[in-house]
């Protein structure tokens, strides 16, 4: 089952595709697809709706996808979470999970424009598997616990202007994740319960060129771990999106040219789906 939400942008509606392809339109299960759907048993009811066939079937070709989470209030990111990724990057493996945030708004559909920010030279790319929090999660006892409060994973594109991040930082990464549109999400959202997040192929392209290929298994810090230590530090709420690190093979390694004006990055990860950005730049004035 994978929960999308279609339509031109701030006017996306919820839909759902069965495993033998079928869209059905949402709307007799809810409005939209965001923390309060996800808080209240959306996905269940969604697969009960399903089983009594009263979901109607939806053609939504030629229909803009939107990012598969409405609105969330967090955007969550861990660094350094793959140990080929922190020695490219010049850093050891971290002993405790990175923290940083990106804006909310950075968030976009999957295959919308991704902006370049008017003199950016050091824009990268980075293919994220992206949980989704379901329940509210404060002090959560153990890891394990952690499988109670995520609702379902999705697609993150990372994107990273590299000289904001590390040149003119001041000493913490936001600056350089949260230009607009640095951020696409999706294109789908997969439950948790159809998901095993440690075995998940995850790889990016430019051009066309291959770029990274690796796996989940290859964490430092599992799905598990990481919402735990989270829940240790902050309260995570539903529609939180928790991007959970990037593997080797981004621009910052030196081994491949930043973005530029007109570029594709195809962005995708085993069960997820794939993105496809074009780059463009802004131009003021």
């Amino acid at each position: 089952m994978e929960l999308m939400r279609l339509g031109a942008v701030g006017d996306e509606h919820p839909f759902v595709r069965d495993e033998a392809g079928t869209v059905y339109d949402l709307a007799p299960v809810t409005r939209d697809i965001d923390g309060a759907f996800l808080a209240s048993d959306g996905i269940a009811r969604v697969r009960d709706a399903l089983e009594r066939g009263v979901l109607q079937p939806a053609d939504v070709d030629g229909l803009r996808v939107g990012p598969p989470v409405a609105r969330p209030t967090a955007v969550i990111c861990i660094g350094m979470n793959y140990a080929a990724h922190a020695a490219e990057s010049g850093s050891e493996p971290p002993e405790h999970p990175v923290i940083f945030f990106k804006h909310p708004n950075t968030v976009v559909g999957p295959d919308d424009v991704v902006l370049l920010p008017p003199g950016a030279e050091k824009v990268d790319w980075e293919v994220e598997l992206a949980i989704v929090i379901g329940k509210t999660a404060r002090y959560l006892p153990s890891p394990d616990a952690a499988d109670d409060v995520i609702a379902g994973y999705t697609i993150s594109n990372d994107v990273s202007e590299r000289a904001y991040q590390l040149d003119v930082s001041g000493g913490q990464w936001s600056k350089g994740k949260c230009s607009e549109t640095f951020n696409p999400l999706g294109p789908v959202l997969v439950p948790a319960d159809e998901v095993d997040p440690q075995a998940l192929r995850l790889r990016s392209f430019v051009n066309g060129e291959p770029r990274q290929d690796s796996s989940t298994a290859d964490m430092i810090f599992s799905v598990r771990q990481i919402v735990h230590e989270l829940s240790q530090y902050l309260v995570l709420e539903p529609g939180d999106v928790i991007n959970t690190g990037t593997p080797q093979g981004v621009a910052l390694s030196g081994r491949f040219p930043y973005l530029q004006d007109g570029d594709e990055m195809t962005i995708e990860i085993e069960g997820l789906g794939r993105q496809q950005q074009r780059t463009e730049r802004v131009r003021l004035g």
